[in-house]
């Protein structure tokens, strides 16, 4: 392996979902060791009426989308039912890059994305295209905040297509880990995965054990709430904007 590659000598954990496993290949090429050791889980959660909640979504102005995961629910939702994309006539909003290409597979249009991937920033510059008093729909996680029905000034409905669990399969997995490699980064990307590790491993070996890495301003709030020191946070929220300061850092002392 050459001795330039950017990332050699540093291991770095995964502790989302399976949605942020797609960068493993990525961080190998560039040398590093990555670690897959997902903290969370999503599920579908199954409604006997979700054939007629997906014809009410017909009848919304915006379908708003936060998350591969809500993309994700709501795509085998319309499998099931044997919908497609042209069934709504909605416009489409989306936070994110990996949210966005998730629907675009899916043959939608996105119309709207914030400047950054974040619901505060959403609530912020969507009114200004959103239209007079538009009919909105948030399709959202079971744990998503409130952010956008508290921040717009309009009304919006709520669909939660699916739930968060918490994985404690692999504290043991994470504590081998810190124990025998000497450069970790831990990488958060949602406040429920913060809080199972505070639990199941920063309860053993602290927070100093590793360089601690954060998608999005709230994972990195939940972190500091904690107690940690956040030293990666890059300012466009995706798992490559990540990897990439990682690589700018030297090796932990």
């Amino acid at each position: 392996m050459p001795s330039n590659l950017p990332l050699k000598g540093k291991t770095i954990l995964l502790t989302g979902t399976s949605k942020t496993t797609t960068i493993v290949d990525n961080i190998t090429a560039l040398g590093g060791h990555a670690i897959i050791a997902p903290l969370i889980e999503t599920c579908e959660r199954l409604d006997n009426h979700d054939a007629e909640r997906l014809n009410c979504a017909n009848q919304f102005d915006w379908l708003i989308f936060t998350s591969q995961n809500t993309v994700d629910a709501f795509a085998r939702k319309m499998l099931r039912h044997h919908l497609n994309a042209d069934h709504f006539q909605g416009k489409i909003a989306s936070i994110g890059t990996k949210t966005t290409t998730a629907l675009e597979k899916l043959g939608f249009q996105v119309s709207f994305m914030p400047s950054v991937f974040s619901a505060d920033i959403f609530v912020q510059e969507f009114p200004s295209v959103a239209g007079n008093l538009p009919r909105c729909l948030f399709i959202r996680g079971e744990k998503a905040k409130s952010t956008l029905k508290d921040g717009l000034p309009f009304e919006v409905k709520e669909w939660t297509v699916y739930e968060t669990r918490e994985r404690h399969d692999q504290t043991s997995v994470i504590l081998k880990c810190i124990e025998q490699h000497q450069d970790v980064t831990v990488i958060f990307a949602s406040p429920s995965a913060v809080d199972v590790y505070a639990r199941d491993v920063a309860s053993h070996v602290g927070w100093r054990a590793t360089r601690i890495a954060a998608i999005g301003h709230i994972t990195e709030a939940a972190l500091e709430q904690y107690g940690a020191t956040v030293e990666i946070m890059p300012s466009v929220y995706t798992m490559q904007a990540v990897i990439e300061e990682i690589m700018k850092v030297g090796d932990k002392s």
